[in-house]
C-alpha cells in the first residue's frame, strides 16, 4: 500500500498507508489527520481539502480540471504547487507522495 507523507500547518508529520483507488482527502480523514475539512465530502465543491503538493511530485500528478482550478480559486493562500486532496487519486506511482496543509482551509 502506497504511503502518503502529510504534512500540518505545524510541521507534525503524519505517514500514512492509503488504499489505492481512495483519494490524499479520503486518506486523511479516514485516519483521523487534522488540517484537511473535507465539507463537500469530495465531490470538488468547496475547497476545503487544499494541500500544497511537494515540488519534486508536482509533475508526477494528473494535471487539474477545471472544476479543481475553480475551486482552488476560492482556496486559503493557493500556489503554484497547491492541488485539492479530493481529486489526486492514489496509486502505486504515489508512494512516498508529500503533502502539506495550508494553516487554515477556506
Amino acid at each position: 500500500m502506497p504511503k502518503i507523507t502529510y504534512i500540518e500547518h505545524n510541521g507534525k508529520t503524519h505517514i500514512q498507508e492509503v488504499p489505492n483507488g481512495l483519494s490524499v482527502m479520503e486518506g486523511a480523514v479516514q485516519n483521523n489527520i487534522p488540517g484537511i475539512d473535507a465539507d463537500c465530502g469530495g465531490s470538488c465543491a468547496c475547497a476545503t481539502c487544499h494541500v500544497y503538493v511537494d515540488e519534486k511530485w508536482f509533475s508526477k500528478l494528473p494535471k487539474k480540471e477545471n472544476a479543481e482550478e475553480d475551486m482552488l480559486d476560492m482556496a486559503f493562500e493557493a500556489n503554484k504547487f497547491s492541488r485539492l486532496g479530493c481529486q489526486i487519486t492514489i496509486t502505486e506511482n504515489l508512494d512516498g507522495l508529500v503533502v502539506k496543509m495550508p494553516s487554515k482551509q477556506a
